[in-house]
């Protein structure tokens, strides 16, 4: 049984394959891979808020021919205390897979442990590895032209700016010893990576580059990355977040640093004048709504896979 928690559980040999189907799924949306899931029932378990994540799951497990059940967490026993090993186990005699999206990655870990149908990490406060393997296909498909996808990524340079100890900056550590990207992390002191995803990271090969120079970042850079500064649970840090982390702000002019072509990208919902100038959203260069698009087709492909044999 399959399971997709952090980038590295669908091995590199399979990545090639894994992003031509989610190719195929895009190019022929509608006519194409829609009996993966046929006959198949897929919870949607959500602890958060959510716009892109629960709309593309939704939409993709009825696309693959499932049908899908979306969970509120306020509205299982989970919330009045049924143990995570109980609800998994009951749930497992239901549904044949379960997305979810969290806080503590640690619940992700323990439903995978004690249930016995397929996990998916829609996001937790640890990973985003849906939002990651989504964003690198968007960059792939430019990339290539039409070619190699995969090889199209081998040495480009990612640049991410923020609060780089944050559960995005810590899928492109991943994805960047995973598909072979040069991954730099920018911020303030204290917005390192913590210990957790440094230790995981060595066992990928991986590494951290870490710098507070926002404009050296930029120079040789393929792409631009941002996030929210304040996610969901730092409510209370907000102002002295908002301090630390302004001149981290992704502008025009760091932008016009990187190569010519670089691309912006964001993985939404955004806050203007924070993370991220309005002409950077607005700008050509900006491909923020094809990131968003391409959540639905690689995370079908992702669901085929963990279903494949």
């Amino acid at each position: 049984m399959k399971h997709f928690l952090q980038e590295t559980d669908i091995p590199v040999d399979e990545l090639d394959g894994l992003f031509s189907h989610a190719a195929r799924l895009k190019q022929q949306r509608g006519r194409f891979g829609v009996d993966a899931l046929r006959g198949q029932s897929w919870g949607l378990m959500f602890f958060k808020k959510s716009t892109r994540t629960r709309v593309s799951f939704h939409v993709g497990v009825a696309e693959l021919g499932g049908t899908p059940l979306t969970l509120n967490s306020d509205d299982l026993q989970i919330s009045r205390g049924e143990t995570v090993a109980d609800t998994a186990r009951v749930l497992s005699r239901y549904l044949h897979g379960l997305v979810i999206r969290c806080y503590d990655h640690e619940l992700l870990e323990e439903f995978s442990r004690a249930g016995s149908i397929p996990i998916v990490n829609a996001l937790s406060d640890f990973l985003h590895p849906c939002q990651i393997y989504s964003d690198v296909f968007t960059l792939a498909e430019r990339w290539s032209e039409g070619g190699d996808l995969l090889g199209s990524l081998a040495g480009r340079k990612i640049v991410f700016y923020g609060d780089t100890a944050c559960n995005v900056a810590n899928s492109w550590l991943l994805a960047g010893a995973h598909f072979g990207l040069e991954v730099v992390l920018c911020g303030p002191p204290g917005f390192e990576p913590g210990a957790e995803i440094q230790s995981l990271l060595k066992k990928s090969g991986g590494h951290v580059n870490f710098t507070s120079n926002p404009r050296e970042a930029a120079r040789g850079a393929d792409a631009l990355y941002t996030d929210v500064w304040v996610s969901m649970g730092k409510e209370a840090e907000e102002t002295g977040r908002l301090q630390k982390l302004k001149p981290y702000a992704v502008t025009r002019e760091l932008l016009d640093l990187a190569k010519p072509g670089a691309w912006f990208m964001h993985c939404l919902p955004a806050h203007p004048g924070l993370e991220v100038a309005q002409e950077v959203l607005d700008d050509p260069r900006s491909i923020i709504f094809d990131q968003a698009e391409n959540r639905l087709h690689v995370q079908k492909a992702i669901l085929a896979w963990i279903v494949r044999p």
